[in-house]
């Protein structure tokens, strides 16, 4: 008896729970990005997800007119 192949239908662009962007970067952490998905064996794609959840998981904006004890903060400017 011959089996059937079944494939199913992929779910529309956007609706898999992924977006497609583009962002602008500056070429030393391009450079930095590509470095670090040779040593791990990650793409690029998947190294920048990790990050931007670390981020999110990890950040916190920060009153600029308040006098509280200082706090380790990156600078965005740089």
């Amino acid at each position: 008896m011959l089996k059937k192949l079944v494939i199913n239908s992929k779910p529309p662009k956007g609706e898999d729970g992924y977006k497609t962007f583009s962002v602008r970067i500056k070429n030393d952490l391009v450079e930095s990005l590509d470095a670090l998905a040779s040593s791990t064996g990650r793409s690029r794609n998947e190294l920048i997800g990790i990050m931007i959840k670390f981020a999110l998981e990890n950040c916190g904006v920060e009153d600029t007119n308040s006098q509280d004890e200082e706090k380790e903060v990156y600078d965005s400017s740089s």
